[in-house]
Formats: structure tokens, C-alpha cells, sequence
């Protein structure tokens, strides 16, 4: 039944609104958007303890379980952040609902007010008058209907009011019932908080404890930089030397394409002189123009799907898959060393900390260009996505060759794992012989 009173009608539509509005809009989004951070990130805690699992597993500490507990101890400063964005939200949700709840209760009260007034005045007119004396006491037929209709709109008034505030009632009782369901929702929250506060701290003891045994490795921990920084240096110097075989080829087939190109205007202006030196023979007209010479076609030296790949290979920025499951354990260019102080360490690329035989793929379509074995990098791969390059070592059981066509995704081989139980993929992206951050590149995680 519609509202009787067009007051108490307009607080009914404004609260709607007001509540529709207030939360529905934002729960329905920021709460969506703060689910679903919470619940990836969970994931990647769950993904990297797979990896501290394995790198623990090693009777001796290792900077591969250092790198992974550092991680873990990102991720759970993140998943407490995201616990303390979701009591803040909470708490504005349950103002919202109070202030719906506080709404609904004033009106109520006001309705029973009304209420109240009509059945008071209703009272009254019974003591005076009954209401059949009242229709009957009518001097015409016409005024017995009015009396009539006026009684009977009057009865439904009351009954419309009884309506009202059975119907706010229920919704009071409704927003009571979400107010408590929120404060059980905020205590499982804070109670959350604390356990992943408890559980980072515990992460924190024990990252200390690593770093303070592996500070008792400096030797070791030196040696290993040094034999790091000559299979980088090999690396490098057989990534350059792909790369300036590359350059010569595109140099030579721009040579080529050029003496083709002139080869046929010299041709054609042959023919032309011909055709023009017989007509003169034959006592006409030379109407065929040499044609002029054209501007010198800048060349890349690809060809043109080459230069197709390598333009929809920059477009992909930001936008290509993983290569391999797993955290950034190594970032690129030069970067403190995690244990022994003033040492800096120069990365190519990324280092990428997985799982023990994780598949790594090509992350885009390409051609494999070389793939061969080096010291301390295990298996290499290189794939080419015209004057781009994208570089894979320490892997194992690869299953590409060179020359092979691949597509984005595709397996090529897997991981491997070092004598400390480490399983870490060096991942690279080269232009020409310019190195690139493969952060820049790789889709955000």
C-alpha cells in the first residue's frame, strides 16, 4: 500500500537512495577490488612458501633462502596493509548502516507519533459522536456519501500507518541484523591481522638469523660473486656477439636490397634508352621519360616480418607473460649485495626464484636464435622477435633448437636448480645490443 503521508514518504525514498548510494556503490566495487588483492596476494604467499620450503630443505642457509624470506616478508606487509584497508572499510560500512539504522528509527518514531495523534483524536470523536448516528443524521443522500467516503478513507489512513511502520520495522530489524554481521565480519579481520602480525614477526627472526650466518660466509659469499660475475661477463659477451651477427646479417641484406633496387632502375633506364633510340630510327618522337632518381629507402634491414614482430613486440610493454612462475628475487641493473655491505651486483636482466623443474616459456612469438650450455648459466636460450631479443638461462632439459619458430606461452624448457637448491631463472630483453628492464615489460603481478 503507498505511503499516506507524503512526508514520511520522501524520508522513505531519500533513505532508499541514500543507502543504495552510500554503499551499495562502493561495496560493490571497492570491496570486490579489496577481495580479490587479498586473495592473490594469499596466493603468492602460498606460492612463495612452496619456494622457501624447497631452498630450507638445504642443511646450509643459502641467498636463496634469504631472497624467498625476504619475499615472504613483503607479502605478508602487504596482506596486513590489505587487513587494515578492510577494518577501514568496515568501519565506514558500519557508519552507514548506523546512520541507515538511526534514519529508520526516527521515522518509525514519528510515524508511531502520528499514529498515536489519530488514534487519540479518534477516541475522541467516538465519546461524542457513533459513528452510525454520524451517517444517519445526513440531511441528504449526497451527504450520507461523503460521510461515508470520509469515514472509510479515514479507517484506511490507519490501516496505511499500521502498514508503514510494520514495513519500517522490518527494516530496522534487517539493519540491525547487517550492523552485527559487520562487527563479526570486523572481528574475524582484526583477529586475522594479528595472526599474519604474529606470523611476520616470526618471518623477521627468523630472515635476521639467516643474515647473520651467511655475514659468517664472507669468503664464500665472495667467491661465489666472483664466479656469478664471470658467467654474467660470458653471458653478456655471447648475447653481444648474437646480437652483432645479427647486425651484420640486417647490414648485408640492406646491401643486397640497395644493389637490387639500383640494379633494376639501372634496367629500366636501359630499357628506356632503347625504346626511345628506336623510335628516333624510325623518325618519331622520343615521348618515353627517363624517370627521375628516387630517394634512398631507409632500410632497418629486417624484413617485413621481422618489422612487423619486433612493432608489436613494442606495443606489448607491460603486457607480456611470466616466463616462469615466481618472484622477482633479483632486480635489474646494479643493486646492493643482500648480505655483504659496499658490494654491488650488476644484473643484466631478473632473476626470477621458482619451484624445482617449473616450466619456463617463450613470452612472446619468435625464433629461437641460439641455443647453447654456459658455466653457471646452465642451458640458454635466445629468441628473437625482429631487432628485439629475449634471453632464458639457467635452465634445463630445453626443448627448442635454433632456427625453431615459437609461439607466445610455448614451453622451451624448465628450470634448474642449483647445489644450494636454489631454482632461479635468469630472464633478459634486449634492442639490438641495448639491455632493457624486463620489469618495464612483464605484465604487473
Amino acid at each position: 500500500m503507498p505511503f499516506q503521508n507524503p512526508s514520511v514518504f520522501r524520508v522513505f525514498l531519500l533513505l532508499t537512495f541514500l543507502f543504495l548510494v552510500g554503499t551499495s556503490a562502493f561495496a560493490q566495487k571497492t570491496r570486490e577490488q579489496l577481495e580479490r588483492e587479498k586473495s592473490e596476494n594469499q596466493g603468492k604467499i602460498r606460492e612463495i612458501q612452496n619456494i622457501l620450503k624447497q631452498t630450507s630443505s638445504q642443511k646450509n642457509v643459502n641467498l636463496g633462502q634469504l631472497k624467498a624470506l625476504n619475499q615472504q616478508i613483503n607479502t605478508y606487509k602487504k596482506q596486513i596493509d590489505l587487513l587494515s584497508d578492510d577494518l577501514e572499510l568496515l568501519d565506514r560500512e558500519l557508519k552507514v548502516l548506523e546512520k541507515k539504522r538511526q534514519e529508520l528509527d526516527n521515522s518509525l518514531a514519528k510515524l508511531k507519533e502520528e499514529y498515536g495523534h489519530m488514534i487519540y483524536e479518534a477516541s475522541k470523536r467516538n465519546v461524542y459522536f457513533n459513528q452510525l448516528v454520524f451517517l444517519f443524521s445526513s440531511g441528504t443522500f449526497n451527504q450520507f456519501v461523503l460521510r461515508y467516503k470520509y469515514l472509510k478513507q479515514y479507517t484506511d489512513a490507519r490501516k496505511g500507518q499500521v502498514k508503514e511502520m510494520e514495513v519500517l520495522q522490518e527494516k530496522l530489524i534487517a539493519e540491525r541484523r547487517r550492523i552485527t554481521s559487520k562487527q563479526n565480519q570486523q572481528k574475524t579481520v582484526l583477529d586475522t591481522r594479528i595472526t599474519e602480525n604474529t606470523k611476520l614477526e616470526g618471518l623477521k627472526v627468523k630472515q635476521n638469523e639467516v643474515i647473520q650466518e651467511l655475514s659468517q660466509k664472507e669468503v664464500e659469499l665472495r667467491k661465489q660473486i666472483a664466479e656469478n660475475k664471470r658467467a654474467t661477463d660470458l653471458l653478456e659477451a655471447n648475447i653481444r656477439r648474437i646480437a652483432e651477427r645479427e647486425r651484420r646479417e640486417r647490414i648485408e641484406r640492406e646491401r643486397k636490397e640497395r644493389e637490387e633496387r639500383e640494379a633494376r632502375r639501372r634496367a629500366e633506364r636501359e630499357r628506356i634508352a632503347r625504346e626511345n633510340a628506336e623510335r628516333e630510327k624510325k623518325g618519331e618522337a622520343a615521348v618515353v621519360e627517363v624517370p627521375k632518381e628516387e630517394e634512398p629507402v631507409v632500410s632497418s634491414g629486417m624484413s617485413e616480418e621481422e618489422t612487423t614482430l619486433a612493432s608489436s613486440f613494442t606495443a606489448s610493454q607491460s603486457r607480456l607473460p611470466w616466463p616462469v612462475k615466481g618472484f622477482v628475487s633479483g632486480h635489474f641493473g646494479q643493486r646492493p649485495h643482500a648480505v655483504l655491505k659496499g658490494v654491488m651486483i650488476d644484473n643484466l636482466g631478473v632473476d626470477i626464484q621458482t619451484k624445482a623443474g617449473e616450466p619456463v616459456r617463450s613470452v612472446y612469438d619468435g625464433i629461437v636464435l641460439d641455443v647453447t650450455e654456459m658455466p653457471g648459466m646452465g642451458n640458454v636460450v635466445a629468441i628473437q622477435h625482429g631487432n628485439y631479443m629475449t634471453i632464458y638461462a639457467k635452465m634445463n632439459g630445453v626443448t627448442v633448437r635454433a632456427g625453431q619458430k615459437v609461439k607466445a606461452r610455448e614451453n622451451i624448457g624448465r628450470v634448474a636448480t642449483d647445489s644450494d637448491g636454489t631454482s632461479e631463472l635468469q630472464f633478459q630483453i634486449w634492442k639490438n645490443t641495448s639491455r632493457l628492464n624486463p620489469e618495464n615489460w612483464l605484465i604487473s603481478r
